[in-house]
């Protein structure tokens, strides 16, 4: 007889196991590397000179970049959950290569808090060591896992634990600090308020790739 985790998987093969007891999980913004989430606050952003409050603001306004309005709404919350819900009842114009791009749109914004928190953001990164990172959900198989049954098991794509992963590793080879540098997303119509989105920080010689990378023995990545 198969397992719960078992018919989940056979229903989407790009779904991965987890061990909670073996990995770093967020879950609460209040935990230990609840500072991880998009949802925490104290990572306050700026784009194009604008205060964005949280990462989680700036990847829901991305979805509209037809609807600047719509942006300065959601960029207004205080709450990132309120941010979130904001979107909701115009869902129907998010961008139309949205499903496509929306990986690489929260690749950049974990750039972005990385970039301009890069002391606070980077040693929780780093603090987590080598273990897999993984954004426990509580329906969301896309960005995190869902615990299963036995309380230990996690289950899900957990896109956004294998962004961090990726990221950690880039942060490890940064002696240079280049990490501070975010150019603009390749990807068209990737504006704010009407206005393309400019890079962030000073240049350096070489800049994080948006393209899918591979971390040795870490799960296989976009």
């Amino acid at each position: 007889m198969c397992s719960v985790s078992q018919m989940i998987s056979e229903t989407n093969k790009n779904l991965r196991e987890y061990l909670r007891s073996e990995s770093v999980v967020v879950h609460k913004t209040k935990e230990s590397f609840g500072g991880l989430s998009n949802m925490a606050a104290g990572f306050p952003l700026r784009i194009n000179g604008f205060r964005v409050p949280t990462s989680e603001a700036l990847y829901q306004a991305c979805r509209f970049p037809d609807l600047p309005d719509v942006q300065r709404e959601i960029i207004a919350q205080h709450s990132p959950m309120t941010a979130k819900m904001k979107g909701k009842p115009h869902r129907r114009a998010t961008r139309s290569d949205w499903d496509n791009v929306r990986h690489k749109v929260m690749r950049w914004c974990l750039r972005v808090k990385l970039a301009q928190h890069y002391k606070e953001f980077g040693r929780l990164l780093l603090a987590t060591k080598e273990k897999p990172i993984v954004e426990q959900s509580r329906k969301d198989e896309y960005w995190g896992a869902i615990l299963m049954q036995d309380g230990e098991t996690l289950m899900g794509e957990n896109v956004l634990g294998r962004l961090l992963m990726e990221l950690r590793e880039a942060l490890k080879k940064d002696t240079d600090e280049q990490l501070r540098f975010v150019p603009p997303l390749r990807i068209p119509n990737f504006t704010l308020y009407g206005e393309p989105i400019e890079a962030i920080g000073a240049p350096g010689a070489t800049t994080f790739s948006d393209e899918p990378q591979e971390l040795g023995e870490q799960p296989p990545l976009l």
